[in-house]
């Protein structure tokens, strides 16, 4: 008789496992346990909150509280699907070149452009640094027209103004644009 052994599904040659079998365990769980974390944070970071609600009766509580609530759930699930044994599939999407070199270049420069979000929202106003955004984004993913991108980009960081502004009742920057919405 053979001592060989099939790996199990997901797990390759040279995976490191430790002597009590959860060293394939412990990234999954890890993860399970961060996205639980974030439910718990953005819950808690939504108790403060006070503020009318719109006509609609939705408050600027509504969103987060489901988004942290989804997360909960999530993270939940996930960390009892990986204590009872379950783990995730390698990727073997066509698609992917896991040999590939991380492109440093474009997370840079998204990075650098969220920074720049952050920093010109008070001055420029929510619709003119959102589609600033928006367009940076959108080029530098790879967009091919850029003036259809620019159009894009106004139009979404205008309609995201008018649902949070008059739909939801949250209050973001005018900036440049104070007095003219």
């Amino acid at each position: 008789m053979s001592d060989h052994r099939e790996p199990e599904a997901g797990r390759g040659p040279g995976t490191p496992e430790s002597a009590d079998g959860w060293g394939w365990r412990r990234p999954e769980l890890v993860m399970a346990l961060v996205v639980l974390g974030l439910g718990v944070f953005v819950i808690a970071g939504t108790a403060d909150v006070t503020a009318a609600g719109s006509a609609l009766g939705l408050g600027p509580r509504f969103f987060p509280v489901l988004v942290g609530s989804a997360l909960l759930l999530i993270g939940a699930f996930y960390v009892l699907d990986v204590v009872r044994g379950g783990h995730g599939d390698p990727e073997e999407s066509e698609d992917v070149d896991s040999g590939a070199r991380p492109d440093w270049k474009t997370v840079a420069l998204l990075s650098v452009i969220f920074l720049a979000f952050a920093g010109l929202v008070d001055l420029l106003g929510w619709i003119i640094a959102g589609a600033l955004l928006f367009f940076g984004l959108a080029v530098t993913l790879g967009a091919e027209h850029r003036l259809r991108a620019g159009a894009i980009a106004i139009v979404l960081s205008t309609l995201s103004y008018l649902a949070f502004v008059k739909g939801l009742g949250v209050t973001l920057p005018a900036g440049l644009l104070s007095g003219v919405i």
